[in-house]
């Protein structure tokens, strides 16, 4: 659970490598198809970064309401449309999920 909120967030990191050359057309692609997982219900918000050490990086943060809520969405029609226009960008990745256990700009927000 998160300090300063009842509700906690269960956060997916995703880190992609692309393809030499397609990183402008994959930040492009992704803004374009973001709204799949951004218009989700349990969805809470999404991040695209780009490593300023490891070129053709980036990483994709996405939180949600719960764990299940998260692979139910993973496990979509929607999903998958999702997955595939962004496929043909990425040489390799990986995702880690996690349990957000501080969140400081609540924290801060609560203080105000």
């Amino acid at each position: 659970m998160t300090a300063g909120s009842d509700a906690p967030i269960f956060r997916v990191m995703l880190r992609m490598q692309i393809r030499p050359g397609m990183e402008e057309e994959f930040e492009k692609t992704w803004y374009q198809v973001g709204d799949a997982v951004t218009q989700h219900p349990a969805n809470r918000g999404q991040w695209l970064s780009k490593s300023t050490e490891e070129t053709g990086v980036y990483y994709i943060v996405s939180d949600w309401v719960d764990e299940p809520c998260f692979r139910e969405f993973e496990k979509s029609e929607r999903h998958l449309e999702h997955r595939t226009k962004l496929h043909p960008y990425r040489s390799g990745g990986s995702m880690t999920t996690m349990n957000v256990v501080y969140d400081m700009s609540r924290e801060t927000a609560h203080r105000r």
